[in-house]
C-alpha cells in the first residue's frame, strides 16, 4: 500500500486496483515531495525509493513502464538513522543519498522560548474554529506548558491548546483547562515565580542570556509589558541584557 502511495499503480496490480492511481511522486513531478518518517519505511520500499532519487524515475505497480520524475525531496525523521543502519532496518545507501543539506531541530524542552510563540499560534488557529472569545494563555498555564518535558514535541503542544480550548470557559486558557498529564512530567523548570516579581524578570533574562524579547516570551508576556514591569520594578538593563 505504502509503494502505491508513493510510486502509483496500474489497474488490477492487486485486488482493489480498480482504476490506475497517480503516486505521490508523480504528483510531485516538477515540485517537492515531503517524506515524513523516512525511518520507518519498510525495507522493501527503501529499495525502491533508492532507484527513484537515483534514477529519477518511477514505476508504477503492475507496469513495465518507467517513467521520468523530477522532484526535490525533503524528508523527517525522529530516528537516528545512523544507528538504524547498524541495526539492519535502513538502508546505507540510502542513508547517504538522502543526507546531503541536512537541518538539526533539537526538541522542544530544549528550546522553550519557542513555547508561547507555537502555543499563541496553535491557539488563535482554534479560536478561530471554536468560535470561542478566547484571548491568552494565562500565566499559570504557560508556565505548566513551561515546565513539562514535551515527549511529543511541537505535535503534542498543538494536541495539548486544542483540548484546552475545547475546555475553556473564559477568555483566558488557564492551567485547568491544559490536559492533566502535564502537570505529571517536567522538563524545563519555569521562570521563578518568587518576590514580587523582580526575581523572575531577571532569571528570565538569564535563562534567555540577556535577549529581552526571548525573555517576555518565557515569561507569557508581550515586549511591551515586559518593558513595563521593568520599568515598575526598577530594574535597570544594561546593554548586555
Amino acid at each position: 500500500m505504502l509503494a502505491s502511495q508513493l510510486f502509483g499503480h496500474k489497474r488490477g496490480a492487486f485486488t482493489g486496483a480498480v482504476a490506475d492511481h497517480v503516486g505521490l511522486f508523480e504528483a510531485a513531478n516538477g515540485g517537492t515531495i515531503f517524506l515524513d518518517e523516512i525511518g520507518d519505511i519498510p525495507l522493501s520500499v527503501q529499495t525502491n525509493l533508492l532507484r527513484v532519487l537515483q534514477e529519477k524515475e518511477i514505476t508504477r505497480l503492475g507496469d513495465s513502464r518507467p517513467r521520468k520524475i523530477d522532484a526535490r525531496v525533503i524528508s523527517a525523521t525522529h530516528r537516528d538513522l545512523a544507528k538504524a543502519v547498524e541495526s539492519g532496518i535502513f538502508r546505507e545507501d540510502l542513508l547517504y543519498r538522502i543526507r546531503v543539506a541536512r537541518i538539526q531541530l533539537p526538541p522542544l524542552r530544549k528550546r522553550p522560548e519557542d513555547i508561547p510563540l507555537l502555543a499563541s499560534t496553535f491557539l488563535n488557529q482554534y479560536r478561530a474554529s471554536s468560535a470561542k472569545p478566547l484571548q491568552d494563555v494565562s500565566s499559570e498555564a504557560m508556565s505548566v506548558l513551561l515546565a513539562y518535558s514535551w515527549p511529543g514535541n511541537v505535535r503534542e503542544l498543538k494536541s495539548a491548546i486544542e483540548h484546552a480550548v475545547i475546555h475553556s470557559d473564559g477568555p483566558l486558557i488557564k492551567a485547568g483547562d491544559l490536559p492533566a498529564e502535564l502537570e505529571g512530567r517536567r522538563g524545563v523548570e519555569p521562570p521563578a515565580r518568587t518576590g514580587d516579581g523582580r526575581d523572575r524578570l531577571l532569571q528570565a533574562l538569564r535563562d534567555a542570556k540577556g535577549n529581552r524579547s526571548a525573555a517576555a516570551r518565557l515569561l507569557g508576556m508581550s515586549r511591551a509589558t515586559f518593558y513595563r514591569k521593568v520599568a515598575e520594578l526598577d530594574i535597570q538593563l544594561t546593554k548586555d541584557d
